[in-house]
């Protein structure tokens, strides 16, 4: 091979590795548009009936990913089981939460066995072989950080906690508990967390979980945080409801908010950064459960909760 041969080749070579190498002005790109994240209902209709099926809350499109996704880090999805029936979840994941909306069974995998039933949620690391068998029609609400590692172009490689079940009996008695020492308050609720995380505090290192009681009549002034927010409502009246917004005014209202209503069994998102007030014009008590990506918003330390006094 001749020398031009080889200064030939070796040109094409570095032609290849210098392809991809971009600039952008800094100025016009310092702040770039980023996918819109909108209010979106998931009614409890989407888990009444039919057979056995994941319902996934698929806002890839959306987000312009090529994945599926209902935020930048979280996918949400309905879970229905028919009586006798056996559903596996198979994601690659470091954190899934698992809400049973109604029905019992058990959930079985390579840690052993969690029974479950009505009102109770447990907390999963990535293991890729739980099998779940409804012995009633059952309905579970199921939160993982699959679309982070998807971003990451990562698979993981250890688990950073174990499998945890925190009953509805003890969901209610800690509620119970906390109304007594938050009495007059203007917030009633707890957060579920995790000793593996004692900096966070939180659910796992990636989700956020609060319980949280809106009493009859009461309204919850607006807060925000960096955070996206897939909030399930427990339980709740009539006109009950979250008012969402970008921006409020000298008085902390909310300016031309959206109204999403809470409506047992069903989901809403709130996206991350917007003002978010909540309100309960019902002869009863509400419970709404927000899952979020807090756990690593707040590890980067960018989480920035505020709210109105």
């Amino acid at each position: 091979m001749n020398r031009l041969n080889i200064e030939q080749i070796q040109e094409a070579a570095q032609q290849q590795w210098e392809h991809q190498a971009e600039v952008k002005e800094y100025m016009s790109a310092v702040n770039p548009p980023m996918p819109k994240i909108d209010v979106i209902d998931y009614p409890s209709e989407l888990h009444q009936g039919g057979e056995t099926r994941i319902v996934p809350f698929d806002l890839s499109k959306q987000l312009e990913t090529d994945y599926p996704a209902t935020s930048p880090n979280l996918m949400a999805n309905y879970i229905k089981i028919s009586t006798g029936d056996t559903i596996k979840t198979d994601a690659s994941v470091t954190s899934q939460m698992f809400y049973i909306i109604r029905g019992s069974g058990r959930t079985q995998m390579k840690h052993g066995t969690i029974e479950w039933k009505t009102g109770d949620l447990f907390t999963l690391p990535g293991v890729p072989d739980a099998l779940h068998t409804a012995s009633e029609d059952t309905a579970i609400y199921w939160v993982n950080d699959a679309p982070l590692l998807h971003y990451l172009g990562v698979k993981p490689s250890s688990e950073r906690f174990q499998p945890v079940l925190y009953t509805k009996e003890r969901l209610c008695k800690e509620l119970d508990d906390i109304r007594k020492v938050a009495e007059g308050r203007n917030r009633t609720g707890f957060l579920l967390s995790n000793p593996h995380f004692p900096q966070t505090m939180t659910l796992t290192h990636t989700l956020w979980a609060l319980y949280n009681v809106l009493p009859a009549g009461v309204v919850q002034k607006a807060h925000r945080h960096n955070s996206i927010a897939l909030d399930f409502c427990v339980s709740a009246g009539p006109e009950t409801y979250t008012m969402i917004g970008k921006d409020v005014d000298e008085n902390g209202e909310i300016i031309n908010p959206i109204k999403a209503m809470w409506t047992p069994g069903s989901a809403f998102v709130t996206p991350p950064g917007w003002w978010h007030s909540h309100h309960n014009d019902s002869g009863e008590d509400a419970i709404v459960l927000p899952i979020q990506d807090a756990g690593i918003i707040m590890n980067m330390q960018v989480l920035d909760f505020q709210y109105i006094r």
